[in-house]
């Protein structure tokens, strides 16, 4: 198949394309940057160098292809912006995606979305995927859409480093011992490859096809991440410690995080505490992917003694 991929060689978007391209198929991938056409050639695939802003040039890379691949990302360093507004950024691009999708004729999607996007209340930040979904559900009975909707990343996890190392303590406003599920990118790109091998056309709703799918690695609570980060990076004593909203979103708004964002980051976290994140996924629980906890626990340690 025709597949373009959009998010660069990111850490789903360059495993899934390596594992795109080992199984025959051609795939166009979409870079804002040009340094990367060199390194996703060296990948098998072929560089489209533009933007998620650019309508006409998303159009013109999707036109001929058999699929496409869609997700929204905000730049490096967006979180310490303070003039951006990134509910209506993360829907225009939805909104391009859109126009790109009915104007070039492609017929199947594949959009990376989230946990929490089965609602846009008690979510936080999340709610944004809520936004995007419908949007694309807005196009025509003839596009079939699988909806990714993985879990909190593993990767995330690397933000407990500084209060590690100043504090021995990972600081959330959320905690305990009830299981969280987490995820790797790798299972991630995994399950999309997967997915677009698959028949599409599944169950139809008011909107037409359109199939969602939970993706995630692992499932434990808080203090269990603590234990199996803590032994990895040989702090066995390591605590994980439950402070209020309003304190860890003090310390946010301090450190210079734009005032929305660290608010949505905390009503998200606030999600997992409440249960509201979890609530459909806990409906519709997918089969747990390869790699675990103490798997990822290895790459963390490396980054923290990296530090």
């Amino acid at each position: 198949m025709k597949i373009v991929v959009t998010g660069s060689l990111g850490h789903i978007s360059k495993p899934l394309l390596e594992e795109l391209v080992q199984k025959g198929h051609s795939v166009t991938v979409i870079s804002s940057n040009p340094e990367r056409k060199k390194d996703i050639q060296a990948l098998g695939g072929t560089a489209a160098i533009g933007t998620m802003e650019d309508v006409d040039f998303l159009t013109t890379t999707f036109k001929g292809a058999d699929l496409v691949y869609l997700m929204e990302a905000l730049g490096a360093g967006s979180f310490f912006d303070q003039n951006l507004d990134y509910m209506t950024v993360i829907s225009k691009i939805a909104n391009n995606y859109k126009q790109a999708v009915e104007d070039s004729g492609v017929k199947r999607v594949v959009h990376l979305s989230s946990i929490g996007a089965h609602t846009d209340k008690g979510n936080g930040m999340l709610a944004f995927h809520y936004k995007v979904e419908n949007i694309l559900k807005q196009l025509p009975d003839d596009v079939s859409i699988k909806f990714m909707r993985p879990v909190g990343f593993y990767n995330n996890m690397f933000a407990f480093i500084p209060t590690i190392k100043t504090q021995n303590a990972i600081i959330q406003n959320y905690g305990g011992n009830d299981k969280d599920a987490w995820v790797s990118p790798l299972d991630i790109a995994a399950v999309i490859a997967e997915e677009i091998e698959k028949p599409f056309g599944g169950p139809k709703d008011s909107f037409g096809s359109r199939e969602i799918r939970y993706i995630a690695s692992d499932e434990v609570s808080p203090n269990e991440i603590a234990k199996i980060l803590g032994e990895a990076i040989g702090k066995p004593d390591l605590k994980w410690l439950e402070i209020p909203d309003e304190q860890i979103l003090n310390g946010m708004k301090v450190a210079g995080m734009n005032p929305e964002i660290a608010k949505g980051l905390v009503e998200m976290n606030a999600g997992r505490r409440s249960g509201v994140l979890f609530e459909d996924y806990n409906r519709h629980k997918p089969t747990l992917g390869k790699v675990k906890l103490k798997d990822f626990a290895k790459e963390f340690a490396s980054v923290f003694n990296s530090k």
